[in-house]
């Protein structure tokens, strides 16, 4: 016996409205997906990646995980990135963060919550990193919004710096990457101006991206 009935009701009330719009849908989009974006953001449920941007099923191809991040050694993230630039042949990477990130504040908080510190321990070596900039802000949730955005500009140098976006460069194909971050409370995304064509591109707009915090 199905006890999530009321979830098989919104998923036939969703696609009867995607039909009304376009009859053919659906046989358009399983014949094939052409996305031009990879959206690698947070897996928290209030950050819903089509939604946020107004896309439809096909638009957009989505990795997520806890705190957005990019890790070398990730097979699972490495691969989706693969698939979408070699395959999908996707021409923006975008990585999307959001104020409040729980997992963004455990690290900074330094707390215990079991198998998951061994994952946020990446978003704790963000925060040594940038050190004495977070302990210079005296308020906690400045601190957690500065390192949230800090999180996502050194994951837009780790997606850059992997294999794939870097044999991408090379053969000449035409990939940006940009960093965002996505504020809950307001449900409004904000541009954090780093972005990229290339790796000298990308190395320009992280020094300006981190020159801008000194400045605050």
């Amino acid at each position: 016996m199905r006890t999530l009935n009321h979830l098989f009701n919104n998923n036939h009330q969703w696609a009867a409205r995607i039909l009304d719009r376009d009859p053919r849908f659906f046989e358009k989009l399983s014949r094939q997906q052409a996305p031009r974006y990879v959206w690698i953001g947070c897996s928290d449920s209030r950050v819903p990646a089509n939604d946020i941007v107004g896309l439809l099923p096909g638009e957009l191809f989505v990795h997520r995980n806890v705190a957005n991040l990019v890790i070398h050694t990730d097979l699972n993230c490495l691969a989706v990135l693969q698939y979408a630039v070699e395959v999908l042949r996707v021409e923006h990477v975008i990585v999307c963060g959001h104020y409040g990130c729980g997992g963004v504040r455990a690290a900074l908080l330094n707390k215990r919550l079991g198998l998951i510190d061994n994952w946020l321990r990446h978003v704790q070596d963000v925060m040594h990193r940038h050190a004495a900039l977070l302990e210079g802000l005296s308020d906690e949730e400045q601190r957690l919004d500065t390192l949230c955005e800090l999180n996502v500009i050194e994951q837009v140098v780790n997606v850059a710096q992997t294999t794939v976006v870097q044999s991408a460069w090379d053969r000449g194909q035409d990939l940006e990457m940009h960093g965002w971050i996505y504020r809950v409370s307001d449900g409004l995304l904000h541009d954090l101006e780093v972005c990229a064509k290339s790796e000298a591109e990308l190395q320009e707009h992280y020094r300006r991206a981190c020159a801008r915090y000194c400045l605050r």
